[in-house]
């Protein structure tokens, strides 16, 4: 972590001692490396390295200011700023609304729940929707038009 090849994020929680004991996600700075070293090819996991490593150009700090979160199911971002949750970010690779799976949404509006943030944000891979789900407003961008706007 010290060469900032793989940075470790960890999982979001109102107690530090909480954050400090979790088990943290592993992300590689470089997708090549990832794929490389482990001689599969998912546009999943290789979607999400990327936006993680988007995140930490627009200055999210891992464990500061960028976490995941997970209570039974995971959501992948969790960003921070000035001392609340801003915005919750699950990534997936799908095309169309019937590829994103049930736990996705689940896990999001879980997420929502608890931390008690409304913006919620999927990123696919070719899918543009804003849907009210459970009370809730989530927008779904694709990875190209997030990479535009922000």
């Amino acid at each position: 972590e010290d060469v900032n090849i793989i940075f470790f994020l960890k999982k979001y929680s109102k107690s530090l001692r909480k954050i400090e004991l979790s088990l943290p996600k592993a992300y590689v700075v470089d997708n090549g490396i990832y794929s490389f070293t482990t001689f599969k090819y998912d546009l999943g996991i290789l979607m999400e390295s990327f936006v993680f490593q988007e995140l930490l150009k627009l200055g999210y700090d891992p464990n500061r200011t960028l976490f995941y979160f997970g209570n039974g199911h995971e959501t992948d971002f969790v960003l921070l700023g000035k001392n609340r949750v801003k915005q919750l970010i699950q990534v997936t690779y799908a095309s169309a609304r019937d590829e994103i799976e049930k736990r996705e949404i689940k896990s999001l509006l879980k997420a929502s729940k608890e931390l008690k943030c409304k913006n919620l944000l999927v990123i696919t891979w070719d899918y543009e929707a804003e849907e009210k789900i459970d009370g809730k407003k989530i927008r779904f961008i694709p990875l190209w038009k997030w990479l535009l706007n922000i």
